[in-house]
């Protein structure tokens, strides 16, 4: 067994460490925690009356070698983060829990499960009406300011208007809206939110938005639609100008891994076909991306692109048909 280590700071990150261990499994028998710290079972007593002594709960477990537990069902002490902080956190642990970051989604949600035990009511409550209010479709996306997500998912949450300013077409413009839902793309965070202005319903960029603020106005819910779904068919096709649907001739599963959630759609069509929903600035940018899937793959819509389809097969061809200089 290594030699323990000394000092204040030794103690307290051991001290953590065992809570840690606490919390990872039911029971440890007195000896199982001494060798995993290093240290003798009579420190392994002295490091549990130092958690008592913090409030939590910590249970002597009778029977052959004696043990610990950490209670259950019991109020622990509260985590000491500021209200900037338990934002930041729990905006970070929801990336890496819906994917963001590759691997991590269960440590996420147990570490968002720790989180919600130990932070006060207060805050609590606040953490609680983000992840509420939070969808997503991909990982990995580019940070926004965790207050300005804040703000939206307590009107999401409390059914108040919200207004902002938008940048949009090289101007910023103010909005006035009924929120829905924040939604987290492979790239961005979104808001889906009904546009009081424009009398409809209309997806807006986070990182677009300026001066956000949640109002006093009360509103009645109206029937939304899915919220991840209409984000990522408005992001992967509504915002090009031109917009296609394709039959390709492989497994939803095996199409989805191959194109980023922010650029099509992917519907399962049984019999081992799906269904891709895209958009683009052309329709040959359209053609060329799904057949570099590699794929069979028919032409739905729209009706024109089946013409494109053999122009560009005549080229290809004559161009392979082009002898070597």
């Amino acid at each position: 067994m290594g030699g323990e280590r000394g000092g204040e700071r030794g103690t307290t990150e051991r001290v953590l460490t065992l809570l840690g261990l606490l919390q990872q499994r039911q029971s440890w028998t007195g000896p199982e925690l001494a060798e995993r710290l290093g240290v003798t079972p009579r420190t392994v007593r002295r490091d549990v009356e130092r958690l008592r002594a913090l409030g939590y709960p910590v249970h002597a477990v009778q029977g052959v070698g004696g043990g610990y537990r950490l209670g259950r069902g019991q109020e622990l002490p509260p985590l000491l983060l500021d209200d900037q902080e338990a934002i930041a956190t729990a905006v970070s642990l929801l990336a890496g829990a819906d994917g963001a970051v590759t691997g991590a989604g269960d440590a996420a949600l147990r570490a968002l499960t720790k989180l919600d035990q130990v932070l006060p009511a207060r805050l609590r409550h606040e953490v609680r009406a983000l992840s509420g209010s939070v969808e997503s479709f991909g990982g990995g996306r580019a940070p926004v300011d965790p207050v300005v997500l804040m703000t939206l998912a307590r009107a999401c949450r409390d059914e108040v208007e919200a207004g902002f300013g938008y940048a949009s077409k090289g101007e910023v413009r103010q909005r006035r809206v009924e929120p829905y839902r924040l939604v987290a793309s492979d790239r961005r965070w979104y808001l889906l939110a009904y546009d009081l202005d424009r009398d409809d319903w209309r997806t807006f960029r986070v990182d677009r938005m300026t001066d956000v603020s949640a109002r006093t106005w009360r509103f009645r819910p109206r029937a939304a639609p899915d919220a991840a779904a209409y984000v990522q068919e408005g992001v992967a096709s509504r915002v090009h100008p031109h917009q296609a649907r394709f039959l390709v001739h492989a497994p939803a599963d095996t199409v989805r891994a191959q194109i980023p959630a922010s650029a099509a759609v992917v519907r399962g069509h049984g019999d081992g076909h799906c269904e891709v929903l895209s958009g683009a600035a052309s329709l040959d940018a359209m053609l060329l991306h799904v057949l570099l899937l590699g794929h069979e793959f028919e032409v739905l819509d729209p009706p024109e692109l089946a013409g494109r389809c053999h122009v560009l097969a005549q080229r290809l061809l004559a161009a392979g048909a082009t002898p070597r200089p």
